[in-house]
C-alpha cells in the first residue's frame, strides 16, 4: 500500500470521505467533532479511532451560498485543488485517521489565493490539535526533504 505522504500531488480516493456515518459522526455534537473558521472555509474535524488509515476529508458549498450550480462546482475544484496542494502541512497528521470537511462560508466566488490560505491556517490548525506534541509544520523539513529526493 502507498504512503500518502510519499505523493504529495495526488488525490486519491482513500482520501475521500463518503461514509454517511462517519460524516454524521462528525458534524453531531457527541462525536467530539472541532471545528474553527478560516474564512472562506468553515473546517471541522475530528479523529476517528474506528477506522485505520490516512486523513479523509470531504467539501460542501451550499446552494444558499452560491446559487448557479457552475460555481458550486469551480468553489469546490478550487478548494480540493486547494487542499491537494496544501496538505502537507497537516505533516505526521496526514497518516493519521482524521476526518475533515471543509465547507465554504462566502456569499461569492472567492480567488485562489485567499482559498489557499485560508486552506493553509485551517491545515496547521487540526495538526497542531490532532498531534500531542504540538506540531509546528514551519519547523518541519522532512516533507520537504521526501520531495526533493
Amino acid at each position: 500500500m502507498v504512503n500518502i505522504s510519499q505523493h504529495t500531488f495526488r488525490l486519491y480516493k482513500r482520501e475521500k470521505l463518503c461514509s454517511d456515518t462517519a460524516i454524521d459522526l462528525l458534524f453531531s455534537r457527541q462525536g467530539g467533532g472541532q471545528a474553527a473558521l478560516s474564512f472562506p472555509l468553515r473546517v471541522v474535524w475530528r479523529h476517528n479511532q474506528s477506522r485505520s488509515g490516512g486523513a479523509q476529508f470531504m467539501i460542501s458549498v451550499p446552494k444558499k451560498r452560491l446559487r448557479h450550480a457552475v460555481d458550486r462546482v469551480a468553489m469546490r475544484r478550487l478548494i480540493r485543488e486547494a487542499y491537494r496542494l496544501n496538505r502537507r502541512h497537516l505533516g505526521e497528521a496526514i497518516d493519521m485517521p482524521v476526518d475533515i470537511a471543509f465547507a465554504y462560508v462566502a456569499d461569492r466566488h472567492t480567488d485562489f489565493r485567499r482559498v489557499s490560505h485560508a486552506m493553509i491556517k485551517s491545515l496547521r490548525r487540526i495538526a497542531k490539535s490532532v498531534l500531542p506534541d504540538g506540531y509546528d509544520s514551519e519547523t518541519d523539513n522532512s516533507t520537504r526533504d521526501k520531495v526533493q529526493q
